[in-house]
């Protein structure tokens, strides 16, 4: 796990990634703010 700061509200929060330098990293909340719809689901 990583330790990072959402790019949205600035909470500090933990990713199973590493976060590549110039992307957004958002937490479980702001992440679900900004996923893709998807269709016919």
């Amino acid at each position: 796990m990583h330790d990072v700061t959402c790019s949205e509200c600035g909470v500090q929060t933990q990713v199973p990634f590493k976060p590549t330098e110039g992307r957004p990293v958002y937490c479980k909340d702001c992440y679900q703010k900004h996923k893709p719809k998807r269709e016919g689901f």
